[in-house]
C-alpha cells in the first residue's frame, strides 16, 4: 500500500509516517519503480502500536526497544515486564497527581475562606502561615538581619495591605 492509504488506515499524517521511518521505528518502505513508497500490511499494526504506546506514555526510545525488527521476534516475557513497569510508573504518577490535586483543592478552599473584612495580602499571609511556609522561613538555621531591600519589601507590603 502507498503512504496515503497507510495514513488513512492509521489516522496518522504522512509526515509522521515518514518520521517514524526515518528514525527507525518503522521499517523502510520498499520503493516502487515510480519511486513511491510501498508498505506491507504489517506497517498498519506497527504504526497503531506506536500510537497506542505513545498515548500510554512510552517515549520513542522506549518504543524502539519494544518493537523488534519483526513482530514474530517479540520476546513475550521481556515485553510483559516492560508493560508492567510502565503500568507501575503510571500508577505512581496517578498517586502523585492525586496528592497534588488534593493539595491544590485544599489551597483553593483556604483562599476562598477569606473573611469579608480581610484584605488579600493579609489573607495570603493567613493562608501561607497555615501551610507552614512562614514557619519554615522563621526557623531557618542562620538568623538574618533585615537588609534594606527586605525592609523595603515589608514596608511596601504594609502599605499595600492598608489599601482598600
Amino acid at each position: 500500500m502507498n503512504i496515503g492509504e497507510l495514513a488513512q488506515r492509521t489516522g496518522l499524517a504522512t509526515s509522521r509516517i515518514r518520521f517514524y521511518e526515518r528514525i527507525g521505528l518503522l521499517k523502510p518502505a520498499q520503493r516502487q519503480a515510480n519511486g513511491y513508497r510501498s508498505y506491507p500490511d504489517e506497517a498498519v499494526l506497527v504504526l497503531r502500536l506506536i500510537a497506542v504506546g505513545q498515548r500510554a506514555g512510552f517515549s520513542l526510545d522506549e518504543l524502539r526497544v519494544l518493537l523488534p525488527d519483526g513482530l514474530s521476534r517479540w520476546e513475550h516475557d521481556s515485553l510483559l515486564d516492560t508493560l508492567r513497569r510502565k503500568v507501575r510508573d503510571i500508577e505512581s504518577m496517578q498517586a502523585q497527581l492525586a496528592q497534588s490535586k488534593s493539595e491544590l483543592v485544599e489551597l483553593m478552599a483556604q483562599i476562598e475562606a477569606k473573611p469579608d473584612d480581610m484584605d488579600c495580602a493579609t489573607n495570603a499571609r493567613r493562608v501561607l502561615s497555615g501551610l507552614g511556609l512562614a514557619q519554615a522561613d522563621a526557623t531557618s538555621a542562620v538568623p538574618r538581619s533585615r537588609s534594606g531591600a527586605e525592609a523595603g519589601r515589608q514596608g511596601r507590603a504594609r502599605r499595600s495591605a492598608a489599601r482598600p
